[in-house]
């Protein structure tokens, strides 16, 4: 297959990965703009990458003997990898993240934030956006600039 075709279809292949998160879509949608002239001189958006995975269920512990608890977030939105130690971990945040039901949970907020230290001190950069944020008119605009912003500091 001719290049364009190997890249047209690996683009769609990562986005399907997303299945109908519409707020997702926003993000890898305006990072894939970034293509448009041909240009393949930036990394790689991957979406919906595992950072560790751990496939073993709860019950197969507990039937183990096992009492610890899975990785606490297994699963990144987005990674970026610029080289070995410049590694962007893009998270898009719906009230799942910091809420229960309808009510804020300050346990949901700090497992998250503990979480992003955590991935800090592996050597991994963690951006977040709101959900909310990526819904409104300006999202592309905003996104287009943020990934400007972040593959200039990278090069």
């Amino acid at each position: 297959m001719p290049p364009r075709e190997v890249g047209l279809d690996l683009h769609n292949r990562l986005r399907s990965s997303l299945d109908d998160n519409k707020v997702e879509q926003v993000v890898f949608d305006a990072y894939a703009a970034r293509y448009k002239d041909k240009t393949f001189d930036i990394p790689a958006l991957i979406p919906q990458v595992y950072l560790h995975f751990d496939p073993a269920s709860q019950l197969a512990r507990r039937t183990a003997g096992q009492n610890r608890s899975p990785l606490a977030r297994q699963r990144m939105d987005f990674l970026i990898l610029f080289s070995s130690r410049h590694r962007v971990v893009i998270e898009v945040d719906g009230k799942q993240h910091y809420a229960e039901g309808e009510k804020a949970s300050p346990r949901l907020y700090s497992e998250m934030v503990a979480e992003d230290r955590r991935l800090r001190l592996a050597g991994y950069e963690v951006f977040r956006f709101g959900g909310a944020e990526l819904l409104t008119s300006g999202a592309s605009a905003m996104l287009t600039k943020f990934f400007d912003q972040l593959t200039s500091g990278m090069k």
